[in-house]
Parts: structure tokens; C-alpha cells; sequence
């Protein structure tokens, strides 16, 4: 049987060629994922904790009594990943829900006493974890590190050219 075939030769202008591994965003978004697995591998291994639910502990941990909707704020996750993760962490008894008074529809959220001492174990393994690359980077990378993030975080607060800026869905 014979077919036709029509083969389509596209010349790529110089000009239009994208280098995607220069692309800031691209670069950024990477770096933070390679770092993110790394240390979710850490509590993975003494807990097998998802980074949804690290995130959840970490926020609760660091912040108090807090609704599921601030969770996802403070962590930067969307609303499904937070109400899946504490679910999980209210299994292991970790977490402990109640409701409000004046308005039934919000749930308040908080570390158990055993959600309290799993956060402080982590935290350690955190301080650990931060070491570790503060180590490999050395003095003069962090403080670059430090500095390059600082003006991320400062020209990326300022809204683009008068919009509002985008809440985060989350990672």
C-alpha cells in the first residue's frame, strides 16, 4: 500500500528561539522544587508525611489556631490539598478541628499535643535539613542566595504595571 506523505521543513529564526533553562520563573520554580523534594524526602522517611500535610503542620505549628482557608494562605496551597491534608493529620491525631461559634460554617484548626511534639521533631529536622545546604552553598553563596531572594520578594510584592496581584494556587 502506498501513502502520501507531506513532510513540513520549519526554519526557526534565530529571533524566535527560547532558551526555557534561562527563563527566571522556569529557573526559580525549579531550584524551589529540587530543595522542596529534597527535604520532602527527609520527612517522608520518619513520618511519611506528604508536603501537603508538612505544609499544614508547619503552618499550624508556626502560626496557632488557624481556619483551613488561612492554612492555604499561609502555605500557599489550594483549598483541596489543605482539606485532604488534614484530614490525614486528624487521622494520626495530630490535628483537631472545632467549630465556630458564630459563624458554624468555619472550622478552627489546631495541633494536638502530639501534633505539637511531631511539629517540634520536625522543626528539628528542618534546622538540620537547612544546615545541610547552608553547608554545601557555603558563607558567600547564602548570603547571595539571601540577597537574590530578598529582591524577588521585594519587586514581586509591587502589583505588574497597576494589577492586582494573583492569590497562589498552591505547588
Amino acid at each position: 500500500m502506498v501513502t502520501n506523505v507531506t513532510i513540513y521543513f520549519v526554519t526557526i529564526n534565530a529571533m524566535d528561539h527560547f532558551a526555557l533553562e534561562q527563563f527566571l520563573p522556569y529557573r526559580l520554580n525549579r531550584a524551589a522544587e529540587f530543595v522542596g523534594l529534597r527535604f520532602a524526602a527527609h520527612y517522608k522517611a520518619k513520618y511519611g508525611m506528604t508536603r501537603p500535610e508538612w505544609r499544614t503542620l508547619a503552618a499550624l505549628g508556626s502560626s496557632g489556631r488557624m481556619t483551613s482557608k488561612a492554612v492555604g494562605i499561609h502555605s500557599s496551597m489550594h483549598k483541596t490539598k489543605v482539606s485532604r491534608a488534614v484530614f490525614e493529620l486528624e487521622q494520626r491525631r495530630w490535628l483537631r478541628r472545632t467549630q465556630d461559634e458564630a459563624d458554624r460554617r468555619l472550622e478552627h484548626l489546631e495541633l494536638t499535643a502530639a501534633g505539637l511534639q511531631a511539629y517540634r521533631e520536625l522543626i528539628e529536622l528542618a534546622r538540620r535539613y537547612q544546615a545541610e545546604l547552608e553547608a554545601e552553598f557555603g558563607d558567600g553563596g547564602v548570603r547571595a542566595l539571601d540577597e537574590g531572594l530578598a529582591a524577588v520578594e521585594r519587586v514581586m510584592r509591587k502589583p505588574a504595571r497597576g494589577k492586582k496581584l494573583p492569590e497562589p494556587d498552591g505547588l
